[in-house]
């Protein structure tokens, strides 16, 4: 069978055919260059509007970068014609195996984006003899691509977060996908600001605002201002983690401030080493920090009292009853302002602003998982290790979506990955 067979099998191109194909030798081994040309009843096309126009000249032959074949690098040879088009002027032609002045085919540049979905992007450039740059241009294409044929329609459920993507408190506002079925990135705004977000409603429309059923985030107050006012008829659920990651902080607060003022005092120095007992889920601890923390909750230590409210804490996701939990909240709440610990009685004043988002936790009965979002979250930030080599902000959201957009891909004659 010869090569052009099976390359008119898996990559026809109408008006075009395959002719001779030889080996060349290149500075890391063999290259495989394969010549096509046009149909003899073929008319170019302009590559500006698009339509059939009379031939001008030719150009000298092109090489275009194909999917590699046993490790062999492929380049389809073609010299351009150039058209006469009233509406354009000359024109080089439309050819279907690439665009514009891309050296590459749009075939591997999809090949190697998909790879760039399983690889960094300098493992693809390394593995398959390319640059990232090439690597990055094929990312942005698919990425487009999918961006302008997504769908949009169906969203009910929806978190919002935010990330470090940059040293210097540099963020970026994420918003996802979290319904049951369908977990993507919809959207990356520059900065947590109340106009980044906006700009996401914006983009979403109010058709789609108005269909949305939950939202899930953090307590950022410019995101609450922007969900009250966008997308008022939702229920805004608060993030679980970030409210235990609040409480977390108050009971490392006071641990810091208890332990300097013992060594301070001249007292045995029994919060060393604490740190993760007190902040990790008992079923999470190891052998040593369990007796560890056994050890400490024998003094009376305002540490331990922290530690002791945050566990109490822990029966309010247990309720099913909006009530009943309320009434929980509000009563712990008082017990917290009435423990002198300023770091708990913080947490407990910020626990008291937000009650009603607090129980509309219980009131979404499970519909909605703050713990998507951060599941979401951590692969954002492992995307953005495993794509090194960009430092814009147009660079990060090609990745992300790249990896979290769950973009759809064209119908193809043959899947080379």
């Amino acid at each position: 069978m010869h090569l052009q067979t099976i390359l008119n099998r898996v990559q026809r191109h109408k008006s075009f055919v395959y002719r001779s194909a030889k080996f060349r030798e290149v500075a890391d081994g063999l290259a495989l260059d394969v010549t096509l040309a046009a149909r003899a009843n073929g008319r170019p096309r302009c590559s500006g509007c698009g339509c059939q126009r009379p031939g001008y000249d030719r150009l000298p032959d092109r090489s275009f970068q194909f999917v590699p074949l046993w490790g062999i690098a492929v380049f389809f040879v073609y010299a351009l014609r150039r058209v006469d088009c009233p509406q354009c002027g000359i024109k080089a032609e439309q050819v279907p195996w690439a665009t514009g002045k891309e050296q590459t085919t749009t075939t591997y540049q999809w090949f190697l984006a998909r790879w760039a979905k399983r690889l960094s992007w300098q493992e693809v450039a390394r593995v398959f003899g390319t640059s990232w740059n090439t690597v990055h241009r094929a990312v942005t294409l698919i990425v487009l691509w999918g961006l302008a044929n997504r769908s949009l329609d169906g969203i009910t459920a929806i978190g919002v977060d935010e990330i470090q993507w940059r040293k210097g408190h540099k963020y970026l506002t994420l918003v996802y996908q979290i319904q049951e079925g369908c977990k993507r990135l919809l959207w990356v705004g520059a900065e947590r600001t109340a106009e980044s977000l906006r700009q996401f409603f914006g983009m979403l429309g109010k058709v789609r605002t108005a269909a949305l059923q939950f939202v899930c985030s953090d307590m950022w107050q410019p995101y609450l201002d922007v969900v009250g006012a966008e997308a008022g008829q939702v229920v805004h659920v608060l993030d679980r983690y970030h409210i235990m990651a609040q409480l977390n902080r108050a009971i490392d607060e006071v641990r810091a401030a208890e332990a300097k003022r013992l060594k301070r005092d001249g007292y045995e120095p029994v919060l060393k080493h604490s740190r993760w007992c007190l902040l990790k889920r008992p079923e999470h601890l190891t052998e040593a920090q369990s007796v560890k923390l056994q050890e400490l909750l024998r003094y009376n230590l305002k540490t331990v009292r922290a530690y002791l409210l945050r566990e109490e804490f822990q029966r309010f996701w247990t309720y099913h009853s909006p009530f009943w939990a309320g009434r929980f909240l509000r009563e712990w709440c008082g017990k917290a302002l009435r423990s002198r610990l300023e770091p708990m009685k913080r947490a407990a004043r910020m626990l008291r602003r937000h009650e009603e988002l607090l129980l509309n936790w219980f009131r979404a009965k499970g519909t909605v998982s703050a713990g998507v979002v951060e599941g979401l979250n951590y692969n954002a930030k492992l995307t953005m290790k495993k794509a090194y080599g960009f430092q814009t902000l147009p660079g990060v959201r090609i990745a992300l979506y790249h990896r979290l957009g769950n973009l759809p891909e064209p119908k193809v004659a043959h899947e080379f990955c």
